[in-house]
């Protein structure tokens, strides 16, 4: 059915969404509003070739299917497209010491036993002489150690396995496009050399391309990365540096021949000034390292990163700067900021192609049918703060809650004043293993409950109600949860078998 246009925020109907810039932030903004939209809005992406993208968004964490899912994409097809990978979890070597390593895994280790939550019986059980480490009940871990995957469709939460994706976000932006226009979207070609605003309102009106074409629209969307063309260099909104909580502001990137055998996760690893990332995919593996200039310089930074690589390098690595922070206003005037250009967050928990995928369905679910108004532009821009705020949380306890003494760099996270709400959350858990979210927290309990275990954060104490059955009785009972969780091993696929087979990489 034909939808009534919306009403712009000049009192005409939106009845045209530009988006400038394409890549991943571009293409995915473009296939979602076409496919919800439909053709009630015209949708028209411009971006030039002769301007490269960031590019190294490659793993990501499972709300992914459900964008892809929604889009209607073949997962099979998307596998081999983007020469794909399983992803089941992050490994942090060296984060809370050197030699030390943990999981933040998808899934949530243990099983409901009652009224609390499971790490409240573990600990209860780890006090009585228990061996096992709370991963031991974690079925994704299970796999990661083990290199297996399988696709695992049943209702009992016991056995639920939750996984994302590595994939060439570059091949990802590619495979998106052909549906985007497939389905209508109009694709222009050109590179944008000025923007024109209205002369009173300072909405904006146009985009006026190197060869003097002008692109006019009702709705722009922002996905010209890093430089903000529209959001920040066109209508001044400022950026909010958190370069206080988060000093990594350079990263080098490259990469390098595939593995034999493909771990189904990601692996970070901690060096004296930041951290390397390795992404496994089919036809390469990506990686990278973020650090602070203010600690190490670009030199060591290479030195570090290439000595430090497990297959041979296939390019020169490519630098990207940074600050971690965010755009202030994420929607100002008609403007809405997707993807680098509403902010930046490191990839330490894979946050940016989600950030991405969040700002769309934000966009959508309070498309102004009647118009710009105040009210919608900030909730959006609240809700928006709020999430963002929450991920940079997630990260900063990473940093923060170390026990390294081998670099100035590791000694300073560990000294530096923490947002409150985060401070807030550590001292609950270290004195009570409970874990209260936030709404927008993308991590829900399991996840801080990992890394916060895994950096060092032991709690104090536990519920009562995990004090209830005697020793036996517990132990009995986490016997037969771990028993459950490695149940489904024996029909587990090596995961290049399970690629090999389900998607024929």
């Amino acid at each position: 059915m034909h939808q009534a246009p919306a009403t712009g925020s000049a009192g005409k109907p939106i009845r045209k969404v530009v988006i400038a810039g394409g890549g991943t932030a571009g293409w995915m903004t473009a296939a979602l509003l076409k496919k919800v939209l439909a053709d009630s809005v015209e949708i028209e992406l411009v971006e030039s070739e002769e301007i490269g993208i960031v590019g190294v968004g490659e793993a990501t964490i499972p709300p992914i299917q459900i964008f892809n899912q929604y889009l209607g994409l073949d997962e099979k097809a998307f596998l081999r497209d983007t020469h794909a990978t399983m992803k089941l979890a992050i490994k942090f070597e060296n984060w809370r010491k050197p030699g030390e390593s943990y999981y933040h895994t998808f899934g949530a280790p243990g099983a409901s036993l009652g009224f609390c939550n499971f790490q409240h019986y573990w600990l209860r059980a780890r006090e009585a002489g228990l061996p096992q480490s709370l991963w031991d009940y974690d079925l994704n871990y299970l796999c990661c150690e083990a290199g297996k995957f399988n696709i695992i469709k049943t209702p009992n939460p016991v056995y639920e396995m939750p996984y994302a994706y590595h994939f060439d976000s570059a091949l990802y932006g590619q495979f998106l496009r052909k549906m985007a226009e497939a389905t209508g979207v109009k694709r222009t070609e050109g590179m944008i050399e000025a923007v024109q605003q209205h002369g009173i309102s300072g909405d904006i009106e146009a985009l006026q391309l190197k060869d003097g074409r002008k692109i006019h629209g009702d709705l722009f969307v922002d996905c010209t990365g890093l430089r903000g063309l529209l959001i920040r260099q066109t209508l001044g909104v400022q950026y909010e540096s958190w370069a206080k909580y988060l000093p990594a502001n350079s990263a080098l990137a490259v990469p390098s021949e595939r593995f034999e055998k493909t771990l189904p996760y990601t692996r970070s690893i901690a060096h004296k000034a930041g951290w390397q990332w390795r992404i496994p995919l089919t036809h390469r593996n990506g990686n990278g390292i973020v650090y602070s200039s203010a600690y190490l310089s670009d030199d060591e930074a290479y030195s570090t990163l290439m000595g430090n690589l497990d297959s041979k390098a296939l390019a020169e690595p490519r630098k990207i700067s940074f600050e971690t922070g965010r755009t202030s206003s994420q929607w100002a005037k008609n403007v809405v900021a997707i993807g680098l250009s509403s902010g930046f967050l490191e990839p330490l928990e894979s946050t940016s192609i989600h950030l991405i995928q969040s700002g769309i369905v934000r966009l959508l679910k309070v498309f102004p049918n009647q118009g710009i108004s105040d009210a919608v532009v900030d909730y959006y821009n609240a809700d928006s703060k709020q999430e963002f705020e929450t991920i940079r949380d997630f990260i900063i306890l990473h940093y923060h809650a170390n026990e390294r003494d081998d670099s100035e760099f590791w000694r300073d996270m560990r000294n530096m004043a923490v947002p409150a709400r985060l401070q807030e959350k550590m001292a609950l858990f270290r004195e009570s293993a409970q874990v209260f979210n936030d709404h927008n927290d993308i991590f829900r309990d399991a996840s801080w409950i990992q890394v916060m275990l895994g950096q060092g954060i032991m709690p104090r104490d536990y519920h009562p109600a995990a004090k209830v059955p005697t020793r036996s009785e517990l132990l009995a009972t986490l016997g037969k949860v771990q028993e459950a969780k490695q149940q489904p091993l024996t029909q587990m696929l090596s995961h290049d078998e399970f690629l090999k087979r389900y998607s024929g990489v």
